[in-house]
C-alpha cells in the first residue's frame, strides 16, 4: 500500500497530495518544544525550577522517526533540565536551547546534518517559529498555533501542541515515506 493510500489514524488531519509529496522528501524532523512538544504550560516551583509535561504519544512519535532513520532535532528559545532529560530519554541527539532565531537554527542544523532545508520538516506554534516554518521543505503548525503561523504553514495538525500533535506529524512523515508501522506503530 503506497503512502497516499495507507490510512492515517482518525485523529490526523488529511494531507493533500502536495503535503504528502513534501513529507516524502523529509530526512530531518525539527520541532519547537514549548507549545509543540508541551502544551505551553510551564510550572514553576517555589525555588524557581521550571517543570514541563511531555505527552507520551509525542515521545513515541520521536522514537518512530528515529527508528525509521530520520534525524530528529528540537529547537527551543527556552530550554532547561527537563528538556535535556526528555531528549536524552528519547534518543534525540540534536537539541538547540536558548535560540530565538529558529530559521538560523534550522540552517545550522541543515548544514551540520548534511540535509538541505527542503528536506527538513519544521513544526511550530508561535510567531518565533514562522520563518523556520516558511524555510523548511514542510512547514507544520499545531492546531492551537497562533493564527499567523497557521496561515504560513503547509499543513496543520488536528491535535494541539503537547497533546499528540508531534505524533501526528511523525505519522504523516512515515506514511508519506511508506514507513508507517501497522496501526501507527503502537
Amino acid at each position: 500500500m503506497s503512502g497516499a493510500d495507507a490510512p492515517l489514524p482518525p485523529y490526523c488531519a488529511r494531507p493533500g497530495a502536495a503535503v504528502l509529496e513534501r513529507a516524502a522528501a523529509v530526512r530531518a524532523a525539527l520541532f519547537d518544544i514549548d507549545g509543540v512538544l508541551t502544551d505551553g504550560t510551564v510550572y514553576v516551583s517555589a525555588g524557581g525550577e521550571g517543570l514541563q509535561a511531555f505527552h507520551i504519544h509525542d515521545g513515541k512519535g520521536m522514537r518512530m522517526l528515529l527508528e525509521a532513520g530520520l534525524e530528529v532535532a528540537w529547537i527551543t528559545a527556552r530550554g532547561g533540565g527537563a528538556v535535556q532529560a526528555r531528549a536524552e530519554e528519547l534518543g534525540v541527539r540534536h537539541l538547540i536551547q536558548g535560540r530565538t532565531d529558529k530559521a538560523r537554527a534550522l540552517a545550522e542544523l541543515s548544514e551540520r546534518l548534511g540535509v538541505a532545508p527542503q528536506a527538513c520538516a519544521y513544526t511550530g506554534d508561535d510567531l518565533i517559529d514562522l520563518e523556520a516554518i516558511r524555510r523548511a521543505g514542510l512547514g507544520v503548525a499545531v492546531a492551537d498555533a497562533h493564527p499567523g503561523v497557521i496561515a504560513g504553514a503547509d499543513w496543520v495538525t488536528e491535535r494541539p501542541g503537547g497533546r499528540g500533535a508531534a505524533r501526528e506529524v511523525s505519522e504523516l512523515l512515515l506514511l508519506a515515506q511508506d514507513r508507517l508501522p501497522p496501526a501507527g506503530g503502537g
